[in-house]
């Protein structure tokens, strides 16, 4: 029984997913299990049994195929980082059968049963904060089972023949995140076969299923610190400046003019720099405002009523976890959500830039140890994750 050839193409497009994704940014890692159900199809090589049966000197009058069954798999993994895990599971391809009419009168009816462990390399690439792109390739220990019986003219001499093998497994697949712990795959796999009668092939299978990982939690919003705004008092107004003062007795001449200089210029107003916790304006790893960030905004909007702007800056700021390029964006994106808002709150649009830091402008410093992205470390870096506001202006 024969199972369609491997082509090039799958194994290049699955290696170049698993590529891609290794250079994303990472910020999570944990235990996960998950099954799979969904149809397997094969391919039945009848001109082999074809050639078979007319070596005994037995002609093919008819040849009935099966090709195609339900099949499934459940397996579990550990994802090591955001874009790669090692998975194992236990497969389970179906059945696959033929049956062939002969002249002399008789009949070959035989069959196949493929199941087996794997072991896979997964490379994860997000689109979205909720969608990503799956690649793997790995090794798959199979056991074929045949089975062959004959009537009338066919006498069958091994009717239960088997082999156990190792063979390449590739797959290509498409996860949706509900929650931070249940995910839904779809995924077309390709394993690799060798039967039990000497055939080399393949098997499809297209599975949807479900992922449940274990530990993972929604993080919890840290309540912001924002100090107290700082209002510039304006500056009172300058005292009269006496008129020059010319004494003319006589028969003195008259002095020259008192110089009187100019008065000072005022000073420039002081800055006013308010703080959010990028926690308290957004979920973990997302640039959408939360309405309790909108609100912390519309306080800020606010108190900054009947002031003349000059300038205002937002600046978006990020951990060091991560790679800088991802943090970079990330950032960007919050700052620009935080300025976007404020110019709808009737901030003229003019008057704001916004900037993202990729992690540089640490506000804890060396207080917090480590580089794993432990629980305890995310919440000691959690000052550092945030988005400034500094405003220069007059009332």
């Amino acid at each position: 029984m024969k199972i369609k050839q491997i082509p090039r193409t799958a194994g290049l497009i699955a290696l170049t997913a698993l590529a891609s994704s290794l250079v994303m940014a990472q910020e999570t890692s944990g235990w996960y299990v998950g099954g799979n159900i969904g149809r397997s199809s094969a391919t039945i090589d009848n001109p082999r049994i074809i050639d078979n049966l007319l070596s005994k000197g037995l002609a093919t009058t008819s040849m009935l195929n099966d090709d195609r069954d339900t099949g499934g798999k459940i397996f579990g993994g550990y994802q090591l980082n955001k874009n790669f895990a090692l998975e194992a599971g236990y497969f389970d391809l179906g059945r696959f059968s033929f049956a062939a009419t002969t002249v002399p009168a008789g009949t070959l009816n035989g069959n196949i049963r493929l199941r087996g462990v794997n072991l896979d390399a997964v490379g994860i690439l997000p689109l979205t904060e909720r969608f990503s792109v799956l690649g793997r390739i790995g090794l798959n220990y199979a056991q074929a089972r045949d089975g062959f019986s004959g009537t009338g003219a066919v006498v069958v001499t091994n009717p239960s023949p088997s082999k156990r093998d190792t063979n390449l497994k590739l797959g290509l697949g498409l996860m949706y995140a509900f929650t931070d712990s249940l995910a839904m795959r779809l995924e077309a796999e390709r394993y690799r076969i060798n039967d039990a009668v000497g055939n080399r092939g393949h098997v499809d299978q297209v599975s949807l299923g479900l992922v449940y990982r274990f530990g993972a939690k929604t993080p919890v919003p840290v309540r912001a610190y924002a100090p107290a705004p700082v209002y510039v008092a304006q500056a009172p107004a300058p005292a009269p400046v006496p008129a020059p003062v010319v004494i003319m007795p006589p028969p003195v001449p008259p002095p020259a003019p008192v110089y009187v200089p100019p008065p000072a210029p005022r000073p420039a107003p002081a800055p006013m720099r308010v703080s959010f916790s990028s926690d308290s304006l957004f979920d973990f790893d997302s640039s959408v405002l939360k309405p309790t960030g909108q609100q912390a905004l519309d306080k800020l909007v606010s108190d900054l009523g009947g002031v003349s702007y000059d300038a205002i800056a937002v600046t978006g700021h990020t951990d060091r976890l991560g790679s800088h390029a991802y943090n970079l964006k990330l950032s960007t994106r919050r700052a620009d959500a935080v300025s976007v808002y404020l110019v709808k709150s009737g901030i003229p649009s003019a008057k704001i830039t916004s900037t993202g830091v990729n992690g540089a402008n640490s506000v804890t410093g060396s207080l917090c140890k480590g580089t794993r992205p432990t629980p305890a470390l995310i919440a000691c870096l959690q000052p550092d994750r945030r988005v400034e506001v500094h405003v220069t202006g007059t009332r």
